[in-house]
């Protein structure tokens, strides 16, 4: 597992936004703050995935906040009732990485989580839990 999950992530948001020219859905601003356990987590993305349209991610900021972007930059997400997923993890060289939230919520199929964007808001709240765990190191054996 040499290419992590940011990479994919990477390549994943630049694929839409090179191919994400067409008019689609119309889009709702979407902001707001992922917490764990009750305090900002302070790294990682968020990622929203509907079932009609491309995905909307973004970059967690140090403070917990995040702002969705699908085809231009903070341009928000569907209207709708969508999975997500908190990707948060942090390279630590070619044969490390350390997980800032549990590996359930790597996946919009096992993170359990959704959110509903019915309007504009700047005050998303998305809850995880360690669920009595904590931050850990995932070692890679060297080729």
């Amino acid at each position: 597992m040499k290419l992590s999950v940011l990479c994919l992530l990477f390549l994943s948001i630049l694929t839409g936004l090179i191919f994400g020219c067409d008019s689609g859905p119309k889009l709702v601003q979407v902001s707001g703050i992922v917490l764990i356990d009750g305090k900002p987590l302070p790294l990682g993305f968020v990622q929203v995935a509907p079932a009609d349209y491309r995905a909307a991610s973004a970059k967690i900021n140090p403070d917990g906040t995040f702002t969705l972007t699908t085809n231009e930059p903070n341009d928000g997400c569907v209207k709708g009732t969508h999975p997500v997923a908190i990707i948060a993890l942090e390279p630590l060289g070619p044969s490390a990485q350390k997980w800032h939230a549990p590996k359930k919520y790597n996946s919009t199929e096992t993170s359990g989580l959704t959110i509903t964007v019915d309007k504009p808001t700047q005050d998303l709240k998305i809850e995880i839990t360690w669920s009595g765990g904590k931050p850990f190191l995932d070692k890679f054996e060297k080729e």
